[in-house]
């Protein structure tokens, strides 16, 4: 208790997610490299033994740590340090470990496997958000509910139309997402500046030797994609993409919260709140949106870090620079650490939300009388009354009953006055039939159907496999 430890580790992200980035899938995935570079060295002619290999994958996973910090400790070289220390427990190969290869070799390729991998994790969640909302915008897609421009009421919508204006910013981030992954490229075996000089000398000049190593190993660990190019690194704008990727992702979240945190001030909708769940220390009766109020700090911080790699991106010198290191271990697993949490607390906000119809609708009464205002002024002058005149009329209707809301506190009286005012000519039994709310929600329950038949559902379908998670929160 006496070091600081990391809150996306204790609190936050999944085990899934954290071993991705932990040290011993990056090591055991820097020992795969190797063993893999060496099996294609020798298929290609190099003098490495079946033994050596041998030896090399019964030993891929016996790691000493502690001989490896001493070994880096000795040589400040991380990738140094790791050859010894697999070279000790593999002394017959000790000599073909690392082979024509440079420190991006390991180092590079392994952090594009756990990019890769990384967003295979949060596409299944990104997944499941995806689906609960869409069931959620159907359940709902006919409760009328008030609709806000500037936070201020404006017309109808519905419960579920309002739901599927999350669900499109999820939609462009998982086609964002599958095209990332589409165009991912390995880096591949490229040498100490991208012009794989060193494999010149292994294979006397055979440049077809150096392309086959290349995409070879390439396939191996699952890229149909090399980068064609490089220098010692690969091209940094590809950090510099996902976590721009990460950041539009934890945009979409923060919205939804924002949103959900509105609606549970009105009352009318609100995120899960457990038997023993305490609120406020102080305020015993509070029902806090702890979960929407999580989820916002971790997207801002998820949000700054895209500056962060940007910079580095446009800060490269020439063939390689490691002013980028230390930003890289820092940067980009907790950006995937943060939006792993984001969308392990938005599932478990949909697993559990719940909607109040009668407070939404006390709502809508207090504000729809104004929204009819139009329908009637269009009434009057179809039975022949003048418009500029009618408009005044209910103007100062409007003004007066919005004085009584709220300098007042009374209920809107608007309707009453409108019906009471007999300069009035239009049909004041067909007025009470035309307040009914689902009058005014346009077309949002067809729109609600068909962007989930159109646009979403066919997502769902392609991803069928990725959906049913369990969404509990550590803390």
């Amino acid at each position: 208790m006496n070091s600081y430890k990391n809150p996306l580790e204790e609190r936050y992200s999944s085990e899934e997610m954290l071993f991705n980035f932990s040290h011993n899938n990056k090591f055991r995935t820097w020992r795969k490299l190797w063993i893999a570079l060496a099996e294609i060295e020798k298929d290609l002619g190099l003098d490495i033994t079946d033994e050596q290999i041998a030896e090399l994958k019964a030993n891929a996973e016996n790691i000493d740590y502690d001989k490896a910090a001493e070994y880096e400790k000795k040589f400040r070289h991380d990738v140094m340090a790791h050859v010894h220390t697999y070279g000790d427990v593999a002394p017959s190969a000790k000599g073909i470990i690392h082979l024509g290869a440079t420190s991006a070799f390991v180092g590079d390729n392994t952090d594009l496997i756990q990019i890769r991998d990384g967003l295979l994790i949060l596409k299944k969640k990104l997944v499941n958000v995806m689906k609960s909302l869409a069931d959620f915008s159907i359940q709902y897609k006919d409760l009328p509910t008030l609709g806000f421009t500037h936070f201020q009421p404006a017309q109808l919508t519905t419960v579920g139309k309002r739901a599927t204006l999350w669900l499109q910013s999820l939609v462009l981030d998982i086609e964002e997402l599958d095209f990332f992954l589409e165009t991912l490229r390995f880096r591949g075996v490229k040498g100490t500046t991208g012009t794989a000089a060193s494999f010149l000398e292994l294979f006397n000049g055979d440049y077809s030797k150096v392309k086959h190593l290349d995409k070879e190993l390439s396939k191996r660990f699952g890229f149909e994609k090399v980068f064609g190019v490089s220098g010692q690194t690969y091209d940094r704008k590809i950090d510099a993409k996902v976590v721009a990727l990460l950041g539009n992702i934890a945009q979409s979240a923060h919205k939804f919260t924002n949103d959900l945190r509105l609606l549970q001030n009105l009352k009318e909708v609100e995120e899960p709140f457990e038997k023993n769940q305490i609120g406020s220390s102080a305020m015993a009766y509070k029902r806090n949106p702890m979960r929407s109020e999580r989820i916002g700090a971790l997207a801002k911080y998820v949000m700054s870090l895209t500056t962060s790699s940007a910079m580095v991106a446009s800060t490269q010198w020439f063939e390689r620079t490691l002013d980028d290191s230390a930003n890289k271990r820092l940067t980009i697993p907790q950006a995937f650490l943060a939006v792993d949490a984001i969308l392990l607390i938005w599932n478990n906000i949909m697993n559990g939300i719940v909607v109040y119809p009668n407070r939404i609708n006390k709502h809508i009464e207090e504000e729809l009388p104004f929204m009819a205002t139009e329908y009637i002024i269009m009434e009057e002058v179809k039975a022949g009354g003048d418009r500029q005149e009618i408009h005044e009329v209910i103007r100062v209707h409007s003004m007066e009953a919005s004085k009584k809301v709220k300098e007042e506190g009374k209920e809107n009286d608007l309707i009453e006055r409108i019906l009471n005012d007999d300069s009035l000519k239009l049909d004041k039994s067909k007025l009470k039939e035309v307040l009914d709310p689902k009058n005014f929600i346009g077309f949002a329950p067809i729109q609600t159907e068909e962007f989930i038949s159109n646009e979403v559902q066919p997502i769902l379908d392609q991803n069928k496999d990725l959906i049913g998670l369990e969404a509990d929160l550590k803390v």
